[in-house]
């Protein structure tokens, strides 16, 4: 029976750098939103974002690695080196074929094909920098970060659209728990840009200038960047080297709502299932629960159904939940990995985030809101809620060590 402890965790967001930080803005109820500096965004009729500010890539990475990676992979590649090193580890313990790394996003580094297609487009294909090719894919994510540390063990990325930190931690986790992996280096990197900022202003889903998740009069979703990395390990691994662990992963529930692109299904269907597997998989009931960290886009319908998939699984019972993206902006595929860094925060000091800029309650949104200020209470068994476009739905739950029974290893 196989317990996956959480040991460490790093952040580059808008809200600052590392955890201590990033958690001290989250609790105080900080924004991260300012005015676009990476593009022009007038024409488009928005011009606030989650946009990551005093980023230096050279503070993090060496002239070789900052020469060879875009801005999602240095993103990423600095969170992990804060995680590792949060966590306590050495190259001895992350080199070989035991330590691997899983690493999710949306569009990875969009903005250098964007630079390769501007230059083909103004000045015709002799003009691309053939240097900055291999600085784009998806695929290189995890690469970068296995190079880095050494780690010969399975590297994979989890294009899973806004869900994709989650789908990340819950792979990890079943790399763990199955046998093939003694340390797992995950979570989710994002890049703010332009095509994509474009896409969001296009669909009438981004508000002119702040995110008030289950508010009557919201308005739509802030778009933010960054990058969330969690180090898990075995317990036995984590207990070989007498590591402390900051939290352990339950079990994780993941759905498809088979419905639609953008909107979620209007029954919650496949977040409810997520929930509920999430649940179950973890050993607990939906009465263990203490805390629920929602998807909270800001949108009209998503925040709806959100909140009547909250009744279906909890019932009349009042269960705290909150939404970080009123403060970090939706940061789409880091979304729920840097969300997950505050779960983990949550159960280790029981302080629940607030969402800011709540001001009038909607009867369609009748749940218990942590508004405004951070809250206190019981955090033994949390959720963290991703619920994104595709129907793609996953939900994993963080708990106090030792609180969640052991499970099983993952079939293989």
């Amino acid at each position: 029976m196989t317990r996956v402890f959480v040991t460490g965790l790093g952040v580059v967001s808008s809200l600052g750098f590392g955890r201590d930080q990033f958690w001290r803005s989250i609790t105080e109820g900080a924004t991260g939103f300012s005015p676009i500096e990476g593009f022009d965004s007038t024409d488009l009729g928005r011009e606030v974002a989650g946009e990551v500010k005093g980023f230096v890539a050279r503070d993090f990475l060496t002239a070789a690695e900052a020469r060879r990676m875009g801005r999602c992979s240095a993103y990423s590649l600095a969170a992990a080196r804060m995680a590792v090193t949060d966590a306590g580890l050495t190259d001895q313990h992350l080199a070989g074929e035991r330590t691997s790394v899983i690493m999710g996003t949306t569009m990875g580094e969009a903005d250098v094909i964007a630079e390769l297609e501007d230059a083909w487009i103004h000045r015709g294909p002799d003009a691309i920098d053939a240097q900055k090719i291999p600085r784009y894919g998806t695929t290189l994510l995890p690469i970068h970060l296995a190079r880095a540390f050494g780690a010969r063990g399975m590297a994979q990325t989890l294009p899973a659209a806004c869900a994709a930190g989650n789908y990340s931690v819950a792979h990890a986790s079943d790399l763990i728990r199955s046998g093939r992996a003694d340390v797992v280096i995950t979570g989710a990197s994002e890049l703010l840009q332009r095509i994509q900022f474009a896409g969001f202003v296009r669909l009438g889903a981004v508000a002119p200038d702040r995110c008030q998740p289950f508010d009557k009069n919201r308005k739509g979703l802030i778009v933010g960047e960054g990058a969330g990395v969690l180090v898990l390990e075995s317990e036995a691994h984590a207990v070989r080297r007498h590591a402390t662990p900051l939290a352990e992963v339950g079990g994780y529930g993941i759905a498809c709502d088979a419905h639609h692109i953008t909107r979620p299904h209007p029954d919650g269907e496949g977040s409810y299932l997520a929930m509920m597997d999430a649940i179950s998989r973890t050993g607990v009931t939906p009465a263990d629960i203490d805390f629920v960290n929602a998807h909270g886009t800001g949108t009209h319908h998503n925040d709806r159904v959100e909140s009547q998939v909250m009744h279906k699984v909890f019932g009349d019972r009042s269960i705290p939940i909150s939404s970080m993206k009123s403060m970090l902006g939706h940061c789409m595929g880091a979304a729920s990995a840097l969300e997950a860094v505050a779960c983990v925060m949550t159960v280790q000091t029981g302080v629940y985030p607030p969402t800011v800029s709540y001001e009038t309650p909607d009867p369609e949104c009748d749940v218990n809101l942590v508004a405004n200020q951070a809250g206190r209470g019981p955090a033994e068994v949390v959720l963290n809620n991703s619920l994104a476009f595709g129907g793609y739905d996953a939900v994993v739950a963080f708990a106090r060590p030792g609180r969640v029974p052991a499970q099983a290893p993952a079939v293989q």
